[in-house]
């Protein structure tokens, strides 16, 4: 028997819903972690459903890193105000906008590579760089996350990275 407390569990640790969370637990046998784990799968398939989706609203956001002497601003969109309005989204852009400071990429994804340019670390292609928060996953995956927990599209449409001196 799944209780109201284990549901509220794993809820506060995924974003999921009630519903999808008392599944989950279900589904796993009242295990926590393969509870998340499924949630995890299924928000990612559930993400790729969703990239199709028009995103016209969202943010800029912008970063100056201490010292002033990096800064970036990042297009992070969505497909609603509502979304794109809230914490956890801007929370999202800042994070991209401090990763983007860090790790300077190159590219924004494997699309906006131009043809002809060789082999290219996955270290310069943004989605596909190591969270530095949580190396155990990518930016990519990051976006996913937060798609599953929204129910929304969203995607980074672009970015600017300065450093004095450049």
């Amino acid at each position: 028997m799944i209780t109201a407390t284990q549901v509220k569990t794993l809820r506060d640790k995924t974003g999921a819903g009630v519903m999808d969370s008392k599944r989950a637990l279900e589904e796993a046998g009242g295990d926590m972690d393969k509870a998340t784990q499924l949630l995890a799968e299924k928000g990612l398939a559930s993400a790729a459903k969703r990239s199709h989706r028009v995103t016209s609203e969202g943010q800029i956001i912008s970063y100056i890193h201490t010292g002033g002497r990096v800064g970036v601003m990042v297009e992070i969109k969505c497909e609603t105000d509502f979304v794109g309005k809230t914490q956890e989204f801007a929370d999202l852009g800042k994070n991209i906008a401090m990763q983007i400071a860090a790790m300077n990429p190159t590219y924004l994804d494997t699309d906006s590579i131009p043809d002809g340019v060789g082999e290219i670390p996955d270290n310069d292609i943004l989605m596909l760089q190591e969270y530095i928060r949580d190396p155990s996953k990518n930016i990519g995956d990051l976006i996913k996350e937060i798609i599953s927990k929204t129910g929304e599209n969203i995607k980074i449409n672009r970015y600017v990275r300065y450093e004095l001196g450049d």
